[in-house]
């Protein structure tokens, strides 16, 4: 069977049991700040799981794409040379959430592979946790599996996803290739042998592990599995390599091609191929090449695969060209590839020909450091700067080292690279604490998009610390939670609302309200009076911040869909803040955009302003949505009955959204970008104002404009040509002050010929200029040397203010094979606390001592007249 066909045959399998097929999700976790990727098929029920977030299922399965290549789960440096290892790669799974337990699941298991995919039995292996006597008894008694095929395992059938979260024992089934592979069974001193290879997981979730390592019941016991495609592809198709599967062996003789080497065998191959899957995956997924998160691994990634190219011969650009061969692989089980497709090459080839510019870099630096290398070893410090300062492989610097002879010392390289990783670590957001949560049945009845003040009941107080309170008394600051509220809890880049809770006798100040778990949390003080749970209350949400807020939202969704107009389909939202003041709007685009392109943007979403279009709010499934062409924003989740915002004429935006919105297009007012900025690698950000915010500034600006009117005496149309004219004068100005300065310095060198003296025949002037600055003394040098003839000329300035010194020296060209110009500025440098270079007839230096170049120059004369002896 063919990859595609075993992926097919899974899932429809367990639809027929009952399952509900899911779509892959995106690589990029929504809203699970402990994983940098989604790394198993698990990833995207996490809060399934953990009674968090309610489905219209309790069974799925799906095919899930997963990337291990940083954090806890990192293959990347295995890939390409063993069999199994990938950076990218697909699990099948089927999923119980609180449905079937463990009967079933092995059941489902061992049918699909016995009977689905006609496996033999004799060839199947099964392992389960040593505490686990209900699976043993299950696979044993009522499977009927042959006990001498049999493992009970302890570290290894125990499987959690993070440091905290979902997590039970397991139960593995592996695939025996036959005595004539070496290695031995799970659990055996030979088990990392080819013969035995793990196809399927079976992992009984039964506890949620919090950050202080406890246990604690799940809500409803629960089950996770997952099969590697590529694995049961292997299988499925008689080789032993993962590698030698159809789907592996169709990009392997692209990138053969791309690179012009012929051997599918070679690791360096093999790392392209796999490559190719994860990094274009990632970018399908919104991520782009950057020095941080998941953008440098990404980054990382492409450079790998790069750097394995040009060892196998490849010269120029290639990488991006596999990206087609890719799309007729899996562009048709994975539409959003093929969707992309272009914007992948593009991004790929950009961060090959920065890579490129990189290695040409890197090599500059590494041959400068072995040239002035003393003694046979390079320093582990220098080629750890080379590695995170300049991008330089260190597996290209160690190539380069052994080909000079020169040791490298690793050792410093891997000490200087995990202290770079325990800085990095103590930074990461990637380890938040997912139970920590205020505990609370049922959720919060919004009633805010239909109006902005509503009768509620108290159902929970909490102080600042998380603890429960029975009542907040006068200046207490605490959470209030109720029953049902008008107040928007921030989301989807919206902030949260504010206003007051009105009780008998006192009032709470809302400064902010969260969402968390379907309840709105309301964060403040209380002004006056005292709060009980089960009171009553009048909730009122400050009118005019979230009619400012609103107008900001509906203008950042306009936004969207200009810049996909102006700049093209690629254009990705990667964040959002929306508050009463202004919206910023991070999207992804190569390039700074153009004042044009700005203003073309603009001009669209006012056009939609004036347009004064209807806006419509429709609840409607996930299925619905997509068919009606609604776009979902950036890592964001949604259930399966889904809001839909249109807005605009002519159904301009259609979006996903659960944010609160304009009744019309026209109450936005009107619509001005303040500021277009890149705020990360591929990344672009915008900030703009709208409505009353956008007047006052138009307002600010004119009054501006017409404050510099006054100072120029021009009226405000004739200010921007009263101004250049300023300019013209100023550089005309300029322009003649440099001529001064050039026939000043012209009188001041022949002045100066005559300090020169004569040293072994050879005539020399060394001295300090004042009022000259560093970038005069070239021109200066120029003149000394063709009035002097012949002749060494050192010339230097000092800066005692700015602590720096600015030295050039000059030979004439009947002298330079016996004085070097490079060798007297650096003699003069190395007193002064820098150094220099240049060529034999010129060279100049720097340095940080003022104080001491009027000794320095003093020692000149007896340097030149050692050096023409």
């Amino acid at each position: 069977m063919k990859s595609a066909e075993i992926r097919q045959a899974f899932l429809s399998y367990f639809e027929e049991h009952g399952h509900t097929v899911v779509p892959s999700s995106s690589l990029v976790p929504g809203n699970d700040p402990t994983l940098l990727f989604t790394n198993a098929g698990m990833v995207p029920f996490k809060d399934v799981f953990l009674g968090r977030d309610p489905r219209p299922y309790v069974r799925a399965t799906s095919a899930q794409r997963c990337v291990r290549a940083g954090g806890k789960h990192n293959d990347l440096d295995n890939v390409g040379y063993t069999a199994r290892h990938h950076t990218f790669f697909e699990m099948l799974g089927n999923f119980s959430f609180g449905d079937y337990f463990k009967r079933d699941a092995i059941r489902f298991a061992w049918t699909f592979l016995t009977e689905t995919l006609g496996l033999p039995k004799e060839k199947l292996w099964v392992t389960v946790h040593i505490s686990d006597d209900e699976a043993e008894r299950i696979w044993k008694d009522e499977v009927g599996i042959d006990p001498e095929r049999f493992s009970r395992l302890d570290e290894d059938n125990f499987w959690q996803m993070g440091d905290t979260g979902p997590c039970g024992p397991s139960s593995e089934i592996f695939f025996d290739h036959g005595a004539d592979v070496w290695g031995g069974p799970p659990g055996s001193p030979e088990e990392d042998g080819d013969r035995y290879i793990e196809i399927w997981n079976l992992v009984f979730m039964q506890f949620d592990r919090d950050a202080e390592g406890n246990l604690n019941p799940l809500p409803k016991p629960s089950i996770d599995t997952g099969m590697g495609l590529e694995r049961v592809a292997a299988v499925m198709q008689g080789v032993h390599s993962n590698y030698e599967i159809d789907l592996f062996q169709n990009l392997l003789a692209a990138a053969a091609k791309a690179t012009g080497h012929d051997d599918l065998e070679a690791p360096s191959l093999r790392v392209i191929a796999d490559h190719i899957r994860s990094c274009a995956f990632l970018i399908a997924d919104g991520v782009l090449p950057s020095n941080e998160g998941r953008g440098y691994v990404l980054r990382r990634i492409i450079r790998r695969a790069v750097r394995h190219g040009h060892k196998l011969g490849a010269t120029g650009t290639f990488f991006h060209a596999l990206v087609e061969a890719l799309d007729q692989e899996m562009g048709d089980a994975y539409p959003e590839l093929r969707q992309a497709r272009e914007q992948i090459a593009r991004v790929l080839l950009k961060e090959e020909e920065q890579f490129a510019r990189t290695l040409d870099h890197g090599m500059g630096l590494l041959d400068e450091a072995l040239t002035s290398l003393e003694g046979d070893t390079l320093a582990g410090e220098t080629v750890f700067k080379l590695y995170d300062t300049y991008g330089f492989p260190f597996d290209l610097t160690a190539d380069v080292c052994r080909e000079r002879g020169v040791k490298l010392d690793e050792a410093g390289f891997q000490q200087a690279l995990e202290a770079q990783r325990e800085r990095a670590r103590a930074a990461s957001q990637f380890g938040a604490d997912y139970s920590a949560n205020i505990e609370l049945e049922g959720a919060t009845d919004f009633t805010g998009y239909e109006q902005l003040s509503d009768d509620a009941t108290v159902i929970a107080l909490v102080d600042g610390e998380g603890n429960a309170l029975a009542a907040l008394e006068a200046g207490q600051k605490g959470t209030v939670v109720l029953d049902r509220t008008p107040f928007y809890g921030e989301s989807g880049g919206q902030v949260g609302d504010t206003g007051y809770l009105h009780v008998e006798g006192g009032r709470f100040q809302v400064t902010d309200t969260q969402k968390q778990s379907g309840h709105h949390l309301h964060q403040g003080v209380m002004v006056e009076g005292t709060l009980s749970v089960g009171a009553g209350v009048r909730g009122e949400v400050d009118t005019g911040l979230r009619a400012a807020t609103v107008r900001n939202h509906s203008a950042t969704h306009l936004l969207h869909e200009a810049l996909r107009l102006v700049l093209g389909d690629h254009v990705q939202q990667k964040g959002s803040l929306v508050n009463a003041d202004r919206l910023r709007f991070d999207f992804s685009h190569f390039e700074a955009m153009s004042a044009e392109q700005l203003e073309e943007v603009e001009r669209l979403v006012n056009e939609q302003v004036l347009a004064n279009a209807p806006t419509r709010i429709e609840q409607m499934s996930l299925d619905q949505a997509k068919a009606k062409g609604a776009a979902a924003l950036f890592e964001a989740k949604y259930a399966d009955s889904v809001r839909v915002l249109t807005i605009g004429a002519d159904d301009f935006s259609i979006e996903l959204c659960g944010g609160t919105h304009v009744a019309r297009s026209g109450d936005i007012g009107c619509f001005h970008i303040v500021s277009e900025a890149g705020t990360a690698a591929g990344v672009r950000r915008i900030e703009a104002i709208t409505g009353e915010n956008a007047l006052a500034y138009f307002q600010q600006q004119e009054a501006t404009l017409i404050r510099l009117g006054a100072r120029l005496k021009a009226k405000p149309e004739q200010v921007e040509a009263r101004v250049e004219s300023l300019f013209e004068r100023n550089r005309s100005l300029e322009k003649e002050l440099e001529q001064l300065k050039a026939k000043l310095a012209s009188a001041a060198g022949s002045d100066m010929l005559g300090h020169a003296q004569e040293i072994a025949g050879v005539k020399l002037l060394a001295t300090q200029l004042e009022g000259v600055s560093g970038k005069d003394l070239r021109g200066m040098l120029d003149q000394l040397k063709q009035k002097l003839g012949s002749g060494v000329i050192l010339l230097a300035v000092a800066d005692q203010a700015a602590g720096k010194v600015s030295l050039i020296a000059g030979v004439t060209d009947d002298l330079t094979d016996r004085v070097k110009a490079g060798e007297l500025v650096n003699f003069v440098a190395a007193q002064v606390g820098g150094k220099g270079g240049g060529r034999a007839d010129m060279a100049q230096a720097g340095g940080s001592r003022p104080e001491a170049l009027p000794e320095a120059l003093k020692g000149v004369p007896a340097w030149l007249e050692n050096t023409l002896r």
